[in-house]
């Protein structure tokens, strides 16, 4: 794939769609790319440890790899820290939502916390000098959840892939493996 249509790319999709192996496809002609992986490692559940463990097999020797899943918060920051000539796949926006939102509680009172967060966030990929591209899950072609904390997630989920989306210059579906354009071209 071509690397020179678009700088900041969003690549959505459900479970086990193929959206992260498109999203590495976007980076693989990059000399070095810079591995953003959001997931918080937990011994105690293997087959957790098993999907990450994947992603991890697939990523080129070249590929350099900086976990925040102990410190979401951190995310902003390390996109302001890229350079222009970096290379950066944030895989993915779901377990980073996850992680801020168990921060910052989805509380009535705390929500406002989490929109700041995402305020943050979504100015950090625009003014992020480097080729980006983020994964996320979409949540918008489920049942809306029966619990409080599942309306929770799923609500500053949507609400960071929309602002996320606003920023990028491509967005993507990826459906059963296959990448459908939603917005500018990849």
């Amino acid at each position: 794939m071509s690397l020179t249509l678009w700088r900041r790319a969003l690549v959505l999709g459900g479970i086990r769609s193929g959206k992260s192996e498109f999203a590495e496809s976007l980076v693989a002609e990059a000399k070095q790319v810079r591995y953003v992986a959001t997931a918080r490692r937990n011994a105690v559940d293997p087959e957790w440890e098993a999907r990450i463990e994947a992603h991890r097999a697939r990523r080129p020797g070249t590929w350099s790899t900086t976990e925040l899943g102990n410190d979401p918060l951190a995310m902003p920051d390390l996109l302001a820290g890229a350079g222009p000539s970096d290379t950066m796949l944030v895989d993915d926006l779901g377990t980073w939502v996850a992680g801020v939102t168990e921060i910052t509680s989805q509380e009535a009172a705390d929500r406002a916390r989490f929109n700041a967060v995402a305020s943050r966030m979504a100015a950090a990929v625009r003014a992020c000098p480097a080729r980006l591209v983020l994964v996320s899950p979409e949540v918008g072609l489920s049942v809306v959840p029966a619990t409080d904390l599942g309306r929770a997630f799923a609500d500053a989920l949507g609400t960071i892939n929309r602002a996320i989306a606003a920023e990028c210059d491509a967005v993507a579906l990826v459906i059963a493996g296959n990448a459908v354009p939603v917005k500018g071209a990849l």
